[in-house]
């Protein structure tokens, strides 16, 4: 199928089953953490996912891509980021496997109901509102500063909308670390993996990957870390795994 790209759209190629996907630079691209996040994530054949916070529908098509879950929804408040995510959907005629929905994180639970979910995915916002510098563009801002919801949201609307023993996966900032296990520790969703994500073998970790059990017991395991760059310019073997490359 063709579809005519708009005023600052691009075509990118997913590398994955043929996949495409539409983005507008001057609002706001996927990154690398959406593709990690996707990586991470676990779906069992017949599950029902929502990525809340789903952009242009980045999660929700890679995941069906690699997985074989039953169906996939994605959440999204902004109106261009979802109708961008529509039109890919429909571009990879996906349109019976993913949906795509204009919404508030802040409502899923009233959007969806409760215990609808098999699976819940988020990148969400890593920034406090009003700490450090927001980007002047709105999309952007909301992309990556806590504007629209706040971590507390994400975690209490996820837990919500899961089935019992259902399973949240989460990519965020390694400084909010405390404050994230605490928030799903209080809305019932135990930390079950964890995986540090590293630009290089000799700095910080600038990423963190969680799953959660909702109703599970005590006990997470700490994965292998992921180091992104073997050297400046060249990934790693398992960043090009996961990028399916």
């Amino acid at each position: 199928m063709t579809i005519e790209l708009r005023q600052g759209e691009r075509l990118d190629d997913l590398q994955r089953n043929g996949y495409k996907i539409i983005q507008d630079p001057g609002r706001f691209c996927f990154g690398m953490d959406a593709v990690l996040l996707s990586g991470f994530a676990q779906v069992r054949a017949g599950e029902d996912v929502l990525d809340m916070g789903t952009g242009t529908g980045i999660i929700p098509i890679l995941l069906q891509g690699k997985a074989e879950g039953r169906h996939f929804t994605g959440l999204e408040i902004q109106p261009e980021s979802a109708q961008m995510a529509g039109r890919s959907v429909k571009l990879n005629g996906l349109e019976n496997e993913i949906d795509i929905v204009e919404g508030d994180i802040k409502e899923a639970v009233r959007i969806f109901g409760t215990a609808s979910f098999d699976v819940v995915t988020c990148n969400p916002p890593y920034m406090v509102w009003k700490s450090g510098l927001a980007n002047p563009d709105m999309a952007k801002a909301v992309a990556r500063h806590e504007i629209c919801c706040t971590l507390e949201d994400v975690v209490r609307e996820a837990s919500k909308v899961l089935r019992d023993r259902g399973r949240f996966y989460m990519v965020h900032r390694p400084f909010r670390l405390a404050e994230i296990i605490r928030a799903l520790s209080g809305w019932k969703l135990e930390p079950k993996r964890m995986k540090l994500v590293y630009p290089y073998a000799d700095r910080e970790p600038n990423m963190v990957l969680i799953e959660a059990l909702k109703g599970g017991r005590p006990g997470m395991k700490v994965e292998k870390p992921l180091i992104v760059y073997q050297e400046k310019g060249v990934y790693t073997d398992e960043i090009y795994d996961i990028y399916g490359y």
